[in-house]
């Protein structure tokens, strides 16, 4: 049913989850999905949770924090651009499933075994996912989405600007967009060292007000 719910949000949003189309979606009448589940609210719950369970978890143990955390980085990115709709549910729900606490308390274990403090630790977390979140938001937005596409869309824009009234996006897109092999996807993996790096430099901060 679960599987069913998430195909339905694949093609429609979190909107098109409702149980008469979640039935649809099996072959069966509505009525037989309160034999499984009480409402529409638990079937969040769980797409919400096996989103979860497919981001891959960072080790247990592991030699450099960072490593762990951009490999589930990477892994957030790309499950969450295949169920992009999930973005609005992952931190919203009141009863979260056992996939969503294990995530989240294997993140915490890197942070907290690499030296976190408590509070620098909520704040790793907080930044990373506020970053994977929104650059998959930017992503599935984008008017393009290949390097043709790339090509098409900022060429037919160059054509157009008046590059002495925008002199600095001129040359963004001229210099930088329009060169050979530019890939825009490739700036997650630079924000997300620049993020990690950051963190590194303040992982044992003491909390504000306490004494050094």
């Amino acid at each position: 049913m679960l599987e069913a719910a998430i195909r339905v949000a694949d093609r429609g949003g979190v909107e098109a989850i409702t149980m008469r189309r979640v039935a649809q979606e099996l072959g069966v009448e509505a009525m037989s999905l309160y034999h499984h589940v009480p409402n529409k609210d638990a079937i969040l719950d769980g797409v919400v949770d096996m989103v979860f369970a497919a981001i891959k978890l960072p080790p247990a143990e592991c030699d450099d924090w960072r490593d762990a955390l951009r490999t589930r980085a990477f892994s957030a990115r790309a499950v969450l651009s295949q169920h992009s709709w999930a973005l609005g549910l992952m931190d919203s729900r009141r009863d979260p499933g056992p996939a969503t606490l294990r995530h989240h308390d294997a993140v915490l274990g890197v942070l907290r075994e690499a030296g976190f403090t408590l509070p620098m630790a909520a704040h790793a977390v907080s930044l990373i996912d506020s970053y994977v979140y929104g650059f998959v938001l930017q992503e599935a937005n984008l008017p393009m989405t290949t390097p043709d596409d790339v090509e098409e869309v900022a060429g037919d824009l160059l054509r157009h600007l008046p590059e002495e009234e925008l002199p600095y996006l001129t040359e963004m897109i001229r210099d930088h967009a329009l060169r050979p092999g530019y890939d825009y996807t490739t700036e997650f993996g630079y924000g997300l060292d620049l993020i990690l790096d950051a963190l590194e430099g303040r992982r044992r901060e003491p909390p504000p007000g306490s004494v050094r």
